[in-house]
């Protein structure tokens, strides 16, 4: 339960299984910010279950509070936000892809921060990573209108907001707190901020598409709990660079749900740095098993 390869495509499973379900979500009716927030709010709630059955609360109250406020801000509101705003635009495999480029950014942070920098081997499996995902990035869209499209520009943002969270988890974590504790309280406080974005986009919180679609709402709150089950776990276990390569599994989930179950299609070269940033997470499960 504790391996590092286990835990990375384990939660990576649960994170490349968001998009396409998201994509689905958008064309039931769901409004981005309501389904984000119903994404923290059932996972938030099936955490706090578990937790209360096996981790202890913490000492310090204002930091657990401080800590859940501001990783749930940059770890869940900002991503999600976006990425639930670009997949109708670009689709729900490239959108997965943005999370293969946060390696890079969060190794850059650890080194710059010393929180864990990765090794080489490591740092081989994320460069190949960045590769595969800038060829697929412009082999998608570089060449269409004459140039990158705002969306796709938009989704770029996504990298840096994942890398800032993963970064601020491993020095802000409060002293004796557990993960499903931690993944809980992040989750459930990122609600508040979704919803208010929902009113001041939509003017409204329209929940009428859950009693429309229930299956659907009920295999994201599946996926959503599978991924945050083993989410604040792989951050004590693998830190901020390692758990960043979960971008490297969505992405490949993400695309490969994309092409069989939407319809969605892409050029020879996005398959081509498909398979690159596969040989990447190889050598990323590799690089876990040598320390």
């Amino acid at each position: 339960m504790d391996s590092p390869g286990f835990l990375l495509l384990g939660t990576g499973l649960g994170l490349g299984l968001n998009f396409p379900l998201g994509k689905l979500a958008f064309a039931a009716g769901f409004a981005a910010p309501v389904w984000a927030a119903f994404i923290s709010l059932g996972a938030g709630l099936v955490l706090l279950v578990v937790a209360s059955q096996s981790e202890a609360w913490p000492q310090d109250k204002l930091g657990l509070i401080r800590f859940s406020f501001l990783s749930g801000f940059l770890s869940f509101v900002m991503p999600n936000l976006i990425t639930f705003t670009v997949i109708p635009k670009i689709g729900s495999g490239l959108t997965g892809l943005m999370f293969a480029i946060s390696p890079m950014m969060t190794a850059l942070l650890s080194w710059a921060f010393n929180v864990r920098p990765p090794n080489k081997l490591t740092l081989m499996a994320i460069g190949l990573g960045f590769i595969g995902a800038v060829v697929i990035v412009f082999g998608k869209d570089g060449g269409v209108g004459g140039g990158i499209s705002p969306w796709l520009l938009l989704a770029l943002c996504i990298p840096f907001f994942l890398a800032a969270g993963n970064l601020y988890r491993s020095l802000g974590w409060p002293k004796d707190a557990g993960p499903r504790l931690l993944g809980s309280l992040t989750n459930l406080s990122a609600v508040p901020f979704l919803l208010i974005v929902a009113l001041l986009l939509h003017g409204t919180i329209d929940l009428a598409p859950f009693g429309q679609a229930p299956l659907l709402a009920f295999s994201q709150l599946l996926a959503s709990s599978l991924m945050f089950m083993l989410f604040f776990r792989l951050q004590q276990v693998g830190g901020p660079t390692y758990l960043s390569q979960i971008g490297y599994v969505g992405a490949a989930v993400g695309l490969f749900a994309g092409v069989t179950f939407l319809g969605e299609s892409y050029p020879v070269e996005v398959w081509i740095g498909a398979a690159i940033i596969a040989v990447g997470i190889s050598l990323s499960t590799y690089a876990s098993t040598r320390g």
